[in-house]
């Protein structure tokens, strides 16, 4: 296994094959958004589903920066990045696939005794096994294990050995297995009526979207101790939302985005999120 010292004449090379390339810089994590795009206050971007388009000439939006459009990857302001970028990712369920991360010897071993043979690419502590055919991406799907395709990116890391094949029914039933077994979220807790009557505060959309907006700012200005401040933040709005029911999957999502546009991982959002729930009893 070996990374090529030119990343933008790898990202080229991918694009023009129809793979969607992105910079990552140094740890493995994509560029940050823009000060224009912090927040999504520019509306995101079309395969983000979120309102937009953003038409920001820079590689924002983490994984959804991920183009085949060489004019895109060779301009300006993607230059600069690539200058500074340590290795080259792609977007594997916009090019129809799914990739099974193995994370180390133990997950290789599993792999290799139950999932049908595909194309393998060594990584630096295990392999990734890449199947024909898109699903939706989870993490630790099982010790070891993860799924990336749609919503997610993986390192390039060269074309790998074996014969690509079509995407199992072992591989989608282990994501299905991973959601059903998803904590739900909390009961909506009665808040006794205040005096004057009214409903509970969480509910109206006004100080549920302020809160939420002021938490991705706090995420967004971090200069330094992300994964602190992520947790942090995690933390307080579970502890004020967490309970009355309010929060949904498109607050959540909110959140992990623009975690996730500062550099960190699925993985440690989805911890983060889960050790903050934890402590709070939640």
């Amino acid at each position: 296994m070996s990374e090529t010292p030119y990343p933008l004449h790898t990202a080229l090379s991918l694009a023009a094959s129809g793979v969607p390339v992105l910079p990552l810089r140094r740890g493995k994590v994509p560029f940050g958004n823009c000060h224009r795009c912090a927040g999504n206050a520019c509306g995101g971007r079309p395969n983000m589903k979120t309102p937009g388009p953003c038409r920001c000439p820079g590689v924002c939006h983490a994984w959804a920066a991920a183009t085949t459009e060489l004019a895109v990857i060779a301009s300006p302001a993607w230059t600069a990045a690539w200058q500074r970028a340590v290795s080259v990712a792609y977007h594997p369920g916009a090019a129809g696939l799914t990739v099974v991360d193995l994370d180390d010897a133990a997950a290789v071993a599993w792999a290799r005794e139950t999932l049908p043979a595909t194309r393998v690419v060594e990584t630096t502590r295990g392999e990734h096994w890449i199947y024909r055919g898109a699903m939706s991406s989870h993490n630790a799907v099982r010790p070891g294990v993860d799924i990336k395709s749609t919503m997610a990116y993986a390192r390039w890391l060269g074309p790998g050995t074996g014969t690509m094949t079509a995407l199992p029914d072992v591989v989608r039933a282990m994501a299905v297995k991973k959601s059903s077994m998803v904590r739900p979220a909390p009961p909506a807790v009665p808040v006794p009526a205040r005096a004057g009557g009214g409903e509970c505060r969480h509910r109206t959309s006004a100080y549920l979207d302020r809160g939420i907006a002021m938490a991705e700012q706090r995420i967004t200005e971090a200069r330094e101790a992300v994964h602190a401040t992520v947790y942090r933040t995690f933390l307080a709005v579970l502890s004020t939302h967490g309970r009355c029911g309010c929060l949904t999957d498109a607050h959540v999502a909110r959140l992990f985005t623009a975690a996730q546009a500062k550099g960190e991982s699925p993985r440690h959002c989805t911890d983060a999120w889960t050790n903050a729930r934890t402590r709070l009893g939640l």
